[in-house]
């Protein structure tokens, strides 16, 4: 009756057999431009309150992605801005060289513990579950919290690290903090394996970083989208879904276009635009903290949807960011999947017509989304989205 989802495709992973036995390098990936990257923390022209993600300016942003041997960006975590980590947490994250990372915002999902993991990773991964306060109150309802005696909170083999002071209004938003800043949060990181909530992983976290970075001397993977490779077809699928204001989404694809991102082709050098960002596995070299930094920065200013900024910002650098974009059916051989608890509560998502936005404030990001709100400068009245082929999903 096309009541049941289809299952999952998954393939083969070419992976390691004995985690005991990966060969872990001894040093990190030679630097390329940029050598040394360093952030924003205030916004020195602007007295007002603080934001998490500054006030970037549009002169700003075209500067950010001229690649130059020293640089200096936004990358979120401004002065005051919100994110908090507690002091224990803030001294527990320092030991961590490896990482296997998650969140859960707004009480969205329940911690899924890994399984299939080694005693070897055990002991050189922290796995850290990235939580609002909303979320860890949810937690401790349904998940046994234990706590050690430095006060750390623990849920099974995640330590839980609670963010006060939530950044935006928008849930979905505040889960980008640590998906794709996770080298803000964790700066002593070497590497690391993001899994978005939803995942409960099944695979051992060292043969994920030897197949998917070490043996192709890769610094950055992601796996491609399952249907899409144009942003602009992903941005028809976020519309028709309802996933953010409709208005809001097409001024966000208006200013590509007249920047001139082009439709995915199989002309370009990468197998998609689109990645499939619930899983990113980084090595954390300048570049790959840079190209998180600008990515962040696009999220921070246009629409919480990061799928439509990840093939922008790989278009800016012009090549010289190199990644890997394995197939979506890896993908799904990694992890199981399971269903949020419920959906998510943003009114914005509904919004039909600028209009709607404009006669109730209230429906309005505060804190986030407002390249959407400042004079662009360019006249986007003749900039047509490219039309989206029609895709079964």
């Amino acid at each position: 009756m096309g009541l049941l989802p289809k299952p999952m495709h998954r393939c083969p992973i070419p992976l390691a057999n004995d985690p005991e036995a990966i060969v872990i390098p001894k040093h990190s990936t030679p630097k390329t431009l940029p050598q040394k990257l360093s952030y924003i923390l205030e916004d020195e022209s602007f007295n007002g309150d603080p934001l998490f993600g500054g006030r970037q300016t549009w002169e700003e942003r075209d500067e950010s992605f001229k690649l130059n041997t020293t640089m200096r960006v936004h990358c979120g975590f401004m002065k005051h801005g919100g994110a908090e980590m507690e002091a224990m947490d803030v001294k527990y994250v320092k030991k961590c060289k490896f990482v296997v990372a998650s969140g859960i915002f707004d009480g969205y999902d329940t911690p899924h513990q890994p399984s299939n993991i080694s005693t070897r990773s055990k002991k050189l991964f922290c796995f850290l579950m990235v939580v609002d306060e909303i979320s860890f109150t949810n937690i401790t309802k349904t998940d046994a919290v234990t706590e050690d005696s430095d006060g750390g909170k623990w849920v099974g083999i995640w330590r839980l690290i609670v963010l006060h002071e939530p950044p935006y209004d928008e849930p979905r938003r505040n889960g980008k903090v640590p998906k794709i800043l996770t080298h803000r949060l964790f700066p002593q990181a070497q590497y690391s394996i993001w899994i978005d909530g939803k995942m409960e992983l099944i695979v051992d976290p060292l043969l994920i970083l030897e197949r998917y970075l070490w043996r192709g001397r890769n610094t950055f993977a992601i796996s491609q989208h399952k249907h899409h490779r144009s942003i602009y077809e992903e941005a028809d699928a976020n519309k028709r879904r309802k996933r953010y204001a409709r208005p809001l989404i097409d001024l966000h694809m208006k200013i590509y276009v007249y920047e001139g991102m082009e439709a995915w082709s199989p002309k370009k050098r990468t197998p998609s635009d689109v990645p499939e960002g619930a899983i990113i596995i980084r090595e954390h070299t300048p570049m790959t903290n840079l190209f998180s930094c600008l990515w962040f920065n696009e999220v921070n200013l246009f629409t919480p949807r990061d799928q439509l900024s990840f093939g922008y910002v790989v278009y800016r650098l012009k090549g010289a960011f190199k990644f890997f974009m394995f197939l979506n059916c890896e993908y799904n051989s990694l992890f199981i999947l399971h269903r949020h608890t419920r959906e998510h509560s943003s009114k914005v998502e509904w919004v039909k017509n600028v209009t709607e936005l404009e006669k109730n404030s209230k429906m309005k990001e505060s804190k986030g989304g407002l390249g959407l709100w400042t004079p662009y400068p360019g006249d986007l009245a003749s900039v047509e989205i490219p039309p989206a082929p029609h895709i079964k999903e």
